[in-house]
């Protein structure tokens, strides 16, 4: 499963910080997803979802959607 966090970041030109205001998540959490180095869980996809107004289907791209 690949998270798609640095990509939607990408495309509405968004900083770390920006995001973590949004979501509510610390930098450090969105700066560790974004680089692939955090497996979030299910609450925090939540969080990332609700605060980047998107499906939670659109943070991540897997075989078994």
């Amino acid at each position: 499963m690949k998270i798609l966090l640095s990509k939607l970041m990408h495309e509405r030109d968004l900083s770390v910080r920006q995001v973590a205001i949004m979501t509510g998540l610390s930098k450090s959490t969105v700066q560790k997803i974004m680089n692939e180095c955090s497996n979030p869980t299910m609450a925090t996809m939540e969080k990332l979802a609700a605060g980047l107004k998107v499906r939670i289907e659109s943070l991540y791209e897997s075989d078994f959607k």
